[in-house]
């Protein structure tokens, strides 16, 4: 839906129903988009974030007539596409993903072309006037960047996707733009290390010269054509984990002209202090079928660990000592209070006071996939009961 002034688009992701073949995804999208809407802008344009996974890509670009269907879905029900979830390449439910969920990653030819066809797709779904965005990895699983030539790779295929866009929008008309996604225990996890890579990697000199060869125009214009095209997708989130000052953080992202392409809400599990307690509290979230990156805030401090289980193991051994926790758990952006522990809603409300005052992404995005796998008692409702709350409490504090 659009939102009032300068605050841009808000919906959710439809990465938390199921949609890990266009079947599926198409089924999800006619069953429970059109009952979001209904709830939370009846008389408005809602707009529409599409997972499309690999397989889903491959077929619409293959399928003219199934792309048309779409479009006229979305405009018989008064909806619009202004935003594709193309970060897992393959399946993403009912199965453990953990850190597959970044394979194949941006040094690859298969996730290159991947995004090639979803920057097709939405270049001809979305409707005029929109600027649709495609959210990406971060890149890569960090411990894999460390291999010869991965990090060039990774600069070479973000800078081909680049050149992509930028003929798509020669051809129609019509801007789109990639967001990496920086998260934890990734090639991009801080803003710091995002910013670096921007500058120094895609923003480098050779980068932008093979650009303007590519495109046939200056280097300076080849500048232009980077930050025009290629940003970060901002998980309030994964910036928590990383015990980030959000509006710090956001206004780096501002002075280095990276833009957030998009800024997605979504909130973490927090322990403020770790006890036996706390811990025999946490397992019902451990054994998770995604990633549980945790960050321990220990004497000034921080510790990454792969997964919750790591942490638990690091306790044991050496319980002693005040530490924080923060872990990559999505968990509805709604609540402050889970219980034995908190959640980090206070960096969306943050981050949200920081848009208000000065808007930074036409595009919002509430990302809490985790319905599947989330405690029944944190469970509201049905998934649309949930789905509504967490926009109406975004909107609440946009008001």
């Amino acid at each position: 839906m659009k939102l009032d002034g300068k605050l841009g688009h808000l919906t959710y992701s439809t990465l938390v129903h199921p949609g890990d073949t266009w079947d599926e995804m198409w089924h999800s999208l006619k069953t429970y988009v059109p009952q979001v809407k209904a709830r939370v802008c009846p008389n408005d344009p809602f707009g529409v974030s599409l997972r499309l996974s690999a397989a889903s890509a491959g077929h619409l670009i293959n399928a003219p007539d199934d792309r048309r269907e779409l479009k006229a879905f979305l405009d018989d029900n008064d909806m619009y596409l202004y935003t594709v979830n193309a970060f897992p390449y393959g399946p993403f439910k009912n199965q453990v993903i953990k850190e597959q969920v970044y394979e194949p990653d941006w040094s690859t030819e298969e996730r290159t072309q991947y995004t090639m066809n979803v920057a097709d797709i939405i270049a001809e779904v979305s409707p005029e006037g929109v600027s649709p965005s495609i959210q990406s990895p971060p890149l890569g699983f960090k411990p894999n960047a460390a291999k010869p030539g991965v990090v060039e790779a990774y600069t070479t295929n973000v800078r081909r996707l680049a050149a992509h866009l930028a003929k798509i929008e020669e051809r129609t008309g019509k801007t789109v733009t990639l967001g990496l996604e920086p998260e934890p225990y990734c090639y991009l996890e801080t803003t710091e290390e995002t910013i670096e890579f921007f500058q120094n990697k895609l923003r480098a000199e050779p980068s932008l010269d093979a650009l303007a060869k590519d495109l046939g125009i200056s280097s300076a214009d080849a500048r232009a054509v980077m930050c025009k095209h290629i940003g970060t997708v901002y998980d309030i989130c994964h910036q928590a984990v990383e015990f980030e000052d959000i509006s710090a953080s956001l206004q780096a992202l501002v002075d280095a002209e990276v833009a957030v392409v998009k800024l997605q809400e979504a909130a973490a599990v927090m322990v403020p202090e770790v006890t036996q307690e706390t811990v025999d509290a946490l397992k019902t979230y451990a054994d998770s079928v995604y990633l549980t990156q945790t960050v321990e805030k220990r004497d000034g401090k921080l510790t990454r660990f792969l997964n919750l289980e790591d942490a638990f193991e690091a306790w044991e051994k050496d319980p002693g000592g005040h530490r924080e926790w923060r872990i990559h758990f999505h968990v509805p952006v709604f609540l402050e209070d889970l219980g034995p522990f908190k959640t980090t809603r206070f960096a969306i409300e943050e981050a949200l006071a920081f848009h208000k005052a000065n808007p930074l992404s036409d595009q919002l995005e509430i990302e809490t996939y985790t319905w599947d796998v989330l405690p029944e008692h944190l469970k509201t409702g049905d998934i649309v009961d949930y789905v509504t709350m967490e926009l109406e409490w975004v909107q609440e504090q946009l008001a």
